[in-house]
Protein backbone atom coordinates (compact mmCIF):
# COMPACT_ATOMS: atom_id res chain seq x y z
CA UNK A 1 0.00 0.00 0.00
CA UNK A 2 1.63 3.22 -0.80
CA UNK A 3 0.76 5.68 1.63
CA UNK A 4 0.12 9.46 0.56
CA UNK A 5 -0.27 13.17 2.41
CA UNK A 6 -2.80 15.47 1.15
CA UNK A 7 -1.95 19.08 2.42
CA UNK A 8 -5.07 21.79 2.70
CA UNK A 9 -8.75 20.14 3.54
CA UNK A 10 -10.77 22.58 1.14
CA UNK A 11 -12.59 21.66 -2.16
CA UNK A 12 -10.10 20.10 -3.93
CA UNK A 13 -8.14 18.52 -0.93
CA UNK A 14 -11.21 17.11 0.35
CA UNK A 15 -12.68 15.88 -3.17
CA UNK A 16 -8.81 13.83 -3.92
CA UNK A 17 -9.45 12.05 -0.41
CA UNK A 18 -13.43 11.28 -1.75
CA UNK A 19 -11.97 10.26 -5.70
CA UNK A 20 -9.68 7.98 -4.06
CA UNK A 21 -12.14 6.30 -2.08
CA UNK A 22 -15.05 6.29 -5.11
CA UNK A 23 -12.57 4.56 -7.54
CA UNK A 24 -10.63 2.66 -4.88
CA UNK A 25 -10.32 -0.61 -6.59
CA UNK A 26 -9.00 1.05 -10.12
CA UNK A 27 -6.76 3.87 -8.66
CA UNK A 28 -5.33 0.65 -7.15
CA UNK A 29 -5.30 -1.27 -10.34
CA UNK A 30 -3.76 1.11 -12.69
CA UNK A 31 -1.14 2.21 -10.19
CA UNK A 32 -0.15 -1.25 -9.16
CA UNK A 33 -0.86 -0.77 -5.60
CA UNK A 34 -3.38 0.81 -3.80
CA UNK A 35 -2.92 4.57 -2.56
CA UNK A 36 -3.73 5.58 0.91
CA UNK A 37 -4.00 8.82 2.77
CA UNK A 38 -2.22 8.92 6.22
CA UNK A 39 -2.71 11.84 6.61
CA UNK A 40 -4.90 15.54 6.07
CA UNK A 41 -2.58 18.67 6.88
CA UNK A 42 -5.05 21.18 7.93
CA UNK A 43 -5.48 24.44 10.36
CA UNK A 44 -8.31 23.47 11.43
CA UNK A 45 -9.93 19.72 12.97
CA UNK A 46 -12.92 18.02 11.04
CA UNK A 47 -14.97 16.44 14.29
CA UNK A 48 -16.99 13.66 12.78
CA UNK A 49 -15.50 12.93 9.68
CA UNK A 50 -14.12 9.99 8.52
CA UNK A 51 -10.72 11.42 8.29
CA UNK A 52 -11.10 12.89 11.75
CA UNK A 53 -8.34 11.05 12.92
CA UNK A 54 -6.02 11.47 10.30
CA UNK A 55 -5.65 15.34 10.66
CA UNK A 56 -2.24 16.68 11.66
CA UNK A 57 -1.48 20.32 12.13
CA UNK A 58 2.35 20.52 11.44
CA UNK A 59 3.87 19.67 8.02
CA UNK A 60 7.11 18.55 9.69
CA UNK A 61 5.31 15.53 10.28
CA UNK A 62 4.93 14.34 6.78
CA UNK A 63 8.43 15.44 6.17
CA UNK A 64 9.71 12.85 9.11
CA UNK A 65 7.44 10.09 8.24
CA UNK A 66 9.42 8.05 5.62
CA UNK A 67 6.42 5.97 5.07
CA UNK A 68 4.68 9.10 3.06
CA UNK A 69 5.55 8.70 -0.07
CA UNK A 70 3.04 11.00 -2.18
CA UNK A 71 2.31 14.48 -1.16
CA UNK A 72 -0.79 16.38 -2.33
CA UNK A 73 -0.86 20.10 -1.86
CA UNK A 74 -3.72 21.99 -2.54
CA UNK A 75 -3.75 24.54 -0.11
CA UNK A 76 -3.54 27.31 -2.41
CA UNK A 77 -1.38 30.53 -2.56
CA UNK A 78 2.61 30.44 -2.55
CA UNK A 79 3.23 30.57 0.93
CA UNK A 80 3.46 28.38 3.26
CA UNK A 81 2.80 26.11 0.28
CA UNK A 82 5.99 26.64 -1.54
CA UNK A 83 8.03 25.90 2.08
CA UNK A 84 5.99 22.86 2.45
CA UNK A 85 6.59 21.47 -0.68
CA UNK A 86 9.84 22.37 -0.92
CA UNK A 87 10.67 20.63 2.12
CA UNK A 88 8.30 17.34 0.49
CA UNK A 89 10.56 17.57 -2.14
CA UNK A 90 14.47 17.90 -0.45
CA UNK A 91 12.86 14.85 1.88
CA UNK A 92 12.56 12.57 -1.38
CA UNK A 93 8.49 12.77 -0.97
CA UNK A 94 6.50 13.09 -4.91
CA UNK A 95 4.51 16.13 -4.66
CA UNK A 96 1.37 16.60 -7.33
CA UNK A 97 -0.40 20.37 -6.61
CA UNK A 98 -3.16 21.76 -7.76
CA UNK A 99 -1.82 25.35 -7.00
CA UNK A 100 -1.23 27.42 -10.17
CA UNK A 101 0.17 29.96 -8.10
CA UNK A 102 2.51 28.16 -6.69
CA UNK A 103 3.76 26.78 -10.21
CA UNK A 104 3.35 29.66 -11.95
CA UNK A 105 5.59 31.33 -9.36
CA UNK A 106 8.10 28.56 -8.58
CA UNK A 107 7.43 26.02 -10.82
CA UNK A 108 10.85 25.72 -12.22
CA UNK A 109 12.49 25.38 -9.33
CA UNK A 110 10.34 22.57 -7.97
CA UNK A 111 10.89 20.62 -10.85
CA UNK A 112 14.39 21.14 -10.79
CA UNK A 113 14.47 20.13 -7.10
CA UNK A 114 12.51 17.27 -7.87
CA UNK A 115 15.32 16.11 -10.54
CA UNK A 116 17.88 16.31 -8.34
CA UNK A 117 16.37 14.34 -5.39
CA UNK A 118 15.17 11.95 -8.32
CA UNK A 119 11.37 12.42 -7.12
CA UNK A 120 8.55 13.78 -8.77
CA UNK A 121 6.57 17.52 -8.83
CA UNK A 122 3.74 17.01 -11.33
CA UNK A 123 1.21 19.44 -11.25
CA UNK A 124 -1.68 18.56 -13.90
CA UNK A 125 -4.57 20.32 -12.26
CA UNK A 126 -2.70 23.42 -11.98
CA UNK A 127 -4.36 24.29 -15.36
CA UNK A 128 -8.02 23.40 -16.74
CA UNK A 129 -9.02 21.66 -13.58
CA UNK A 130 -9.89 18.17 -14.76
CA UNK A 131 -9.05 19.20 -18.62
CA UNK A 132 -5.56 17.12 -19.54
CA UNK A 133 -3.17 19.36 -20.95
CA UNK A 134 -0.06 19.42 -19.02
CA UNK A 135 0.37 16.00 -19.59
CA UNK A 136 -0.17 16.31 -23.62
CA UNK A 137 2.29 19.07 -23.55
CA UNK A 138 4.64 17.20 -21.66
CA UNK A 139 4.93 14.09 -23.40
CA UNK A 140 2.05 13.62 -26.36
CA UNK A 141 3.50 17.01 -28.16
CA UNK A 142 7.07 16.61 -27.66
CA UNK A 143 7.79 16.45 -31.57
CA UNK A 144 5.50 19.44 -32.46
CA UNK A 145 6.70 22.70 -32.03
CA UNK A 146 3.99 24.94 -30.36
CA UNK A 147 3.01 27.69 -32.43
CA UNK A 148 0.24 29.01 -30.36
CA UNK A 149 -1.80 28.09 -27.49
CA UNK A 150 -5.12 29.82 -26.96
CA UNK A 151 -7.72 29.14 -24.30
CA UNK A 152 -10.74 30.12 -21.87
CA UNK A 153 -9.16 28.98 -18.68
CA UNK A 154 -11.26 30.61 -16.04
CA UNK A 155 -15.33 28.94 -15.78
CA UNK A 156 -16.50 32.11 -13.82
CA UNK A 157 -15.30 34.74 -16.43
CA UNK A 158 -16.67 32.04 -19.27
CA UNK A 159 -19.92 31.56 -17.01
CA UNK A 160 -20.33 35.42 -16.45
CA UNK A 161 -19.25 35.81 -20.21
CA UNK A 162 -22.06 33.34 -21.33
CA UNK A 163 -24.64 34.83 -19.03
CA UNK A 164 -24.53 38.37 -20.09
CA UNK A 165 -24.50 37.46 -23.80
CA UNK A 166 -27.99 35.63 -22.85
CA UNK A 167 -29.54 37.39 -20.89
CA UNK A 168 -28.51 41.01 -21.91
CA UNK A 169 -27.16 41.20 -17.91
CA UNK A 170 -25.19 43.95 -16.29
CA UNK A 171 -21.76 42.55 -15.33
CA UNK A 172 -22.57 43.49 -11.66
CA UNK A 173 -26.12 41.80 -11.67
CA UNK A 174 -23.98 38.83 -13.18
CA UNK A 175 -21.45 38.88 -10.69
CA UNK A 176 -23.72 38.64 -8.13
CA UNK A 177 -25.16 35.49 -10.12
CA UNK A 178 -22.20 33.82 -9.87
CA UNK A 179 -21.65 34.44 -6.54
CA UNK A 180 -24.47 33.13 -5.47
CA UNK A 181 -23.97 30.21 -7.67
CA UNK A 182 -20.73 29.04 -5.82
CA UNK A 183 -18.87 30.05 -9.23
CA UNK A 184 -17.14 33.34 -7.88
CA UNK A 185 -15.13 33.94 -4.48
CA UNK A 186 -16.46 36.17 -2.12
CA UNK A 187 -13.41 38.44 -3.57
CA UNK A 188 -13.40 37.71 -7.10
CA UNK A 189 -10.39 39.44 -8.18
CA UNK A 190 -8.01 36.63 -9.23
CA UNK A 191 -10.91 35.77 -11.43
CA UNK A 192 -12.72 39.23 -12.83
CA UNK A 193 -9.09 40.97 -13.67
CA UNK A 194 -7.73 38.11 -15.51
CA UNK A 195 -4.63 37.35 -12.71
CA UNK A 196 -6.10 33.62 -12.53
CA UNK A 197 -5.96 32.86 -16.41
CA UNK A 198 -2.84 34.87 -16.48
CA UNK A 199 -0.89 32.22 -14.33
CA UNK A 200 -1.87 29.63 -16.42
CA UNK A 201 -0.98 30.26 -19.49
CA UNK A 202 2.38 31.41 -18.42
CA UNK A 203 2.14 27.68 -16.89
CA UNK A 204 1.16 26.28 -20.91
CA UNK A 205 3.93 29.23 -22.41
CA UNK A 206 6.99 28.15 -19.66
CA UNK A 207 6.50 24.20 -20.70
CA UNK A 208 5.88 25.43 -24.86
CA UNK A 209 8.99 26.74 -24.89
CA UNK A 210 10.84 25.02 -22.26
CA UNK A 211 11.71 28.35 -20.07
CA UNK A 212 10.98 30.65 -17.12
CA UNK A 213 7.80 32.87 -18.46
CA UNK A 214 6.99 35.71 -16.02
CA UNK A 215 3.38 35.88 -14.98
CA UNK A 216 3.96 39.62 -14.25
CA UNK A 217 5.20 40.06 -17.64
CA UNK A 218 2.18 39.26 -19.58
CA UNK A 219 -0.09 42.00 -20.49
CA UNK A 220 -3.47 41.32 -18.70
CA UNK A 221 -7.20 42.64 -18.84
CA UNK A 222 -10.47 41.37 -17.11
CA UNK A 223 -13.33 41.07 -17.66
CA UNK A 224 -15.09 44.51 -15.63
CA UNK A 225 -15.25 46.82 -18.77
CA UNK A 226 -17.09 44.55 -20.21
CA UNK A 227 -20.86 45.68 -20.30
CA UNK A 228 -24.76 44.86 -21.63
CA UNK A 229 -24.28 47.62 -24.78
CA UNK A 230 -21.12 45.56 -25.81
CA UNK A 231 -22.84 42.24 -25.88
CA UNK A 232 -25.55 44.10 -27.91
CA UNK A 233 -22.95 44.97 -30.56
CA UNK A 234 -21.42 41.57 -30.20
CA UNK A 235 -25.37 40.10 -30.77
CA UNK A 236 -25.31 42.48 -33.98
CA UNK A 237 -21.85 41.54 -35.41
CA UNK A 238 -22.69 37.58 -35.10
CA UNK A 239 -19.77 37.63 -32.57
CA UNK A 240 -19.06 35.86 -28.96
CA UNK A 241 -17.30 37.81 -25.81
CA UNK A 242 -14.73 35.36 -24.64
CA UNK A 243 -11.77 36.12 -22.19
CA UNK A 244 -8.64 34.50 -24.08
CA UNK A 245 -5.30 33.70 -22.48
CA UNK A 246 -3.38 33.40 -25.47
CA UNK A 247 0.59 32.54 -26.57
CA UNK A 248 1.69 32.69 -30.01
CA UNK A 249 5.11 31.93 -31.24
CA UNK A 250 5.84 34.56 -33.83
CA UNK A 251 9.47 35.64 -35.70
CA UNK A 252 10.49 37.74 -32.69
CA UNK A 253 9.53 34.90 -29.86
CA UNK A 254 6.50 34.35 -28.13
CA UNK A 255 3.73 36.77 -27.63
CA UNK A 256 1.58 36.48 -24.49
CA UNK A 257 -1.64 38.45 -23.30
CA UNK A 258 -5.40 37.63 -21.35
CA UNK A 259 -7.70 39.89 -22.39
CA UNK A 260 -11.54 39.85 -23.92
CA UNK A 261 -11.88 39.04 -27.53
CA UNK A 262 -14.67 39.16 -29.81
CA UNK A 263 -14.98 35.65 -31.33
CA UNK A 264 -16.48 34.50 -34.84
CA UNK A 265 -18.63 31.58 -35.32
CA UNK A 266 -15.71 29.81 -37.16
CA UNK A 267 -13.26 30.05 -33.92
CA UNK A 268 -12.61 26.90 -32.36
CA UNK A 269 -13.44 28.68 -28.93
CA UNK A 270 -16.67 30.53 -29.70
CA UNK A 271 -19.24 27.90 -28.56
CA UNK A 272 -17.49 27.15 -25.25
CA UNK A 273 -19.60 28.46 -22.82
CA UNK A 274 -20.84 28.71 -19.09
CA UNK A 275 -17.66 26.92 -16.54
CA UNK A 276 -16.57 24.86 -19.90
CA UNK A 277 -12.92 25.23 -20.33
CA UNK A 278 -10.86 24.65 -22.98
CA UNK A 279 -7.54 24.99 -24.88
CA UNK A 280 -6.47 25.23 -28.46
CA UNK A 281 -3.09 24.20 -29.63
CA UNK A 282 -1.66 24.40 -32.60
CA UNK A 283 1.58 22.29 -33.83
CA UNK A 284 3.84 22.62 -36.51
CA UNK A 285 3.70 19.34 -37.24
CA UNK A 286 0.27 18.36 -35.27
CA UNK A 287 -1.73 21.07 -36.40
CA UNK A 288 -5.02 22.36 -34.98
CA UNK A 289 -6.39 20.01 -31.45
CA UNK A 290 -8.70 21.19 -28.57
CA UNK A 291 -8.92 20.09 -25.20
CA UNK A 292 -12.85 20.64 -23.47
CA UNK A 293 -14.20 19.90 -20.29
CA UNK A 294 -14.66 20.79 -16.48
CA UNK A 295 -12.56 23.60 -15.78
CA UNK A 296 -13.02 23.90 -12.16
CA UNK A 297 -15.46 22.03 -9.58
CA UNK A 298 -14.39 19.61 -6.79
CA UNK A 299 -14.17 16.26 -8.59
CA UNK A 300 -12.85 17.26 -11.80
CA UNK A 301 -10.21 19.10 -10.39
CA UNK A 302 -9.66 16.08 -7.83
CA UNK A 303 -9.64 13.80 -10.68
CA UNK A 304 -6.67 15.46 -12.68
CA UNK A 305 -4.77 15.60 -9.07
CA UNK A 306 -5.37 11.72 -8.59
CA UNK A 307 -4.27 11.10 -12.31
CA UNK A 308 -0.96 12.83 -11.10
CA UNK A 309 -0.45 10.46 -8.12
CA UNK A 310 -1.34 7.46 -10.47
CA UNK A 311 1.69 8.35 -12.13
CA UNK A 312 3.80 8.63 -9.95
CA UNK A 313 2.73 5.43 -8.47
CA UNK A 314 4.19 4.02 -11.53
CA UNK A 315 7.57 6.72 -11.47
CA UNK A 316 8.28 5.72 -7.57
CA UNK A 317 12.15 5.30 -8.59
CA UNK A 318 12.37 7.53 -11.59
CA UNK A 319 11.82 11.14 -11.84
CA UNK A 320 9.41 12.28 -14.95
CA UNK A 321 11.35 14.51 -17.22
CA UNK A 322 9.69 18.31 -17.96
CA UNK A 323 11.30 21.13 -19.99
CA UNK A 324 11.33 24.05 -17.87
CA UNK A 325 14.27 25.41 -16.89
CA UNK A 326 14.57 28.57 -14.61
CA UNK A 327 16.55 30.30 -17.96
CA UNK A 328 13.87 33.56 -18.18
CA UNK A 329 11.72 33.75 -21.65
CA UNK A 330 11.82 37.69 -22.82
CA UNK A 331 7.91 38.14 -24.29
CA UNK A 332 7.45 39.63 -27.30
CA UNK A 333 6.50 44.21 -26.73
CA UNK A 334 2.89 43.98 -26.39
CA UNK A 335 2.90 47.14 -28.07
CA UNK A 336 3.73 45.29 -31.56
CA UNK A 337 1.10 42.56 -31.16
CA UNK A 338 -1.54 43.20 -34.11
CA UNK A 339 -5.01 42.94 -33.56
CA UNK A 340 -8.06 44.30 -35.35
CA UNK A 341 -10.06 46.47 -32.81
CA UNK A 342 -13.80 47.03 -32.31
CA UNK A 343 -13.98 50.27 -30.40
CA UNK A 344 -17.45 52.74 -29.04
CA UNK A 345 -17.26 56.31 -29.24
CA UNK A 346 -18.43 59.45 -28.92
CA UNK A 347 -16.80 61.00 -31.56
CA UNK A 348 -18.21 62.00 -34.85
CA UNK A 349 -17.63 59.78 -38.37
CA UNK A 350 -15.71 61.69 -39.49
CA UNK A 351 -13.01 62.42 -36.85
CA UNK A 352 -12.92 58.86 -36.56
CA UNK A 353 -11.84 57.89 -40.26
CA UNK A 354 -9.74 60.89 -40.26
CA UNK A 355 -7.69 59.29 -36.96
CA UNK A 356 -7.81 55.41 -38.12
CA UNK A 357 -8.66 55.90 -41.94
CA UNK A 358 -10.95 53.01 -43.24
CA UNK A 359 -13.09 51.35 -40.57
CA UNK A 360 -16.11 49.14 -40.56
CA UNK A 361 -18.99 51.14 -39.00
CA UNK A 362 -21.18 48.78 -36.45
CA UNK A 363 -24.75 50.34 -35.85
CA UNK A 364 -27.29 49.20 -33.38
CA UNK A 365 -30.73 49.97 -32.57
CA UNK A 366 -31.49 52.31 -29.80
CA UNK A 367 -27.76 53.32 -29.07
CA UNK A 368 -27.89 57.36 -29.98
CA UNK A 369 -24.86 59.39 -28.67
CA UNK A 370 -22.11 56.73 -29.74
CA UNK A 371 -20.74 54.92 -32.56
CA UNK A 372 -19.00 51.41 -33.21
CA UNK A 373 -16.54 50.78 -35.15
CA UNK A 374 -14.33 47.67 -36.35
CA UNK A 375 -10.20 48.98 -36.76
CA UNK A 376 -8.42 47.79 -39.75
CA UNK A 377 -5.26 45.51 -38.29
CA UNK A 378 -3.08 47.47 -36.30
CA UNK A 379 -0.01 47.11 -33.45
CA UNK A 380 -1.19 47.91 -30.09
CA UNK A 381 1.05 50.81 -29.94
CA UNK A 382 -0.42 52.06 -32.64
CA UNK A 383 -3.92 51.81 -32.05
CA UNK A 384 -3.22 53.41 -28.34
CA UNK A 385 -1.83 56.46 -30.14
CA UNK A 386 -4.74 56.59 -32.59
CA UNK A 387 -7.57 56.09 -29.75
CA UNK A 388 -5.74 58.85 -27.43
CA UNK A 389 -7.47 61.37 -30.32
CA UNK A 390 -10.73 60.06 -29.78
CA UNK A 391 -12.91 60.02 -26.79
CA UNK A 392 -13.13 56.07 -26.37
CA UNK A 393 -15.94 54.38 -24.53
CA UNK A 394 -15.03 50.82 -24.82
CA UNK A 395 -12.32 48.51 -26.46
CA UNK A 396 -12.58 44.66 -27.19
CA UNK A 397 -10.21 43.05 -29.72
CA UNK A 398 -11.11 41.05 -32.46
CA UNK A 399 -10.80 37.45 -32.79
CA UNK A 400 -10.22 35.92 -35.82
Amino acid sequence: MIKAAVMGYGTIGSGVVEVLDINREGIAKRAGDGIEVKYVLDLRDFPGEPIADKVIHDYQTIVNDPEVQIVVETMGGVEPAYTFVKAMLEAGKHVTTSNKALVADKGAELIALAKEKQVNFLFEASVGGGIPIIRPLNSSLTADEIEEITGILNGTTNYMMTKMMGDGSEFEDVLKDAQAKGYAEKDPTADIEGYDACRKIAILTSLACGQQVDYTDIHTEGITKISALDMKYAKQMGRAIKLLASSKKTEEGYAAMVAPFLLSPEHPLYNVNDVFNAVFVRGNVLGDAMFYGSGAGKLPTASAVVADMVDIAKHLKRNISVDWSSKKLDLVDFGSIEHAFFVRTSSEKERITEVFGDVEFVEIADCSGEIGFITGTMAEKVFAENAAKLNVLSVIRMGK
